[in-house]
């Protein structure tokens, strides 16, 4: 799906498909102008539509939110999680979420020991348990 846009995305599976713009309409909900719109580009589908639309002609989600609202991509920093690195070695090495959220080296190795307890399954969890940390201090 790559440097194409959405209307033309749309269109070709639709094709490929054999659906009409009437039975992809009835699908989603909507009336079969707007695929048309949609099609040609003048018109930018809420999210529920493209959910829908999604569904109904077996796109990526996250792929045609990117082409209706291109200008999103640039904001959004995806990070692609290496299998083959643990959680705790990921969060370690994302310098970028430490300076983010203001982790300070204490606060590292403090995580760290959390790592040696057992498996943790994701960066965001150890977001947690460092948010729980701080307010658990903050309260005393």
């Amino acid at each position: 799906m790559a440097s194409t846009t959405l209307g033309a995305i749309i269109r070709r599976r639709r094709l490929q498909l054999e659906l009409t713009q009437d039975e992809v309409a009835r699908r989603i909900g909507v009336r079969a102008n707007y695929v048309g719109y949609l099609e040609r580009d003048l018109r930018r589908p809420s999210t529920g539509v493209l959910v829908k639309l999604g569904k109904v002609l077996d796109l990526d989600r996250e792929e045609l939110f990117f082409l209706a609202h291109p200008q999103v991509r640039s904001f959004i920093h995806t990070e692609v999680p290496d299998p083959s690195r643990s959680a705790w070695d990921q969060f370690r090495a994302n310098k970028r979420l430490h300076t983010r959220n203001g982790i300070t080296q204490a606060e590292l190795k403090v995580l760290q020991h959390v790592s040696a307890l057992g498996q943790v399954r994701s960066s965001r969890d150890y977001l947690f348990i460092l948010q729980a940390i701080r307010q658990a201090l903050q309260d005393e």
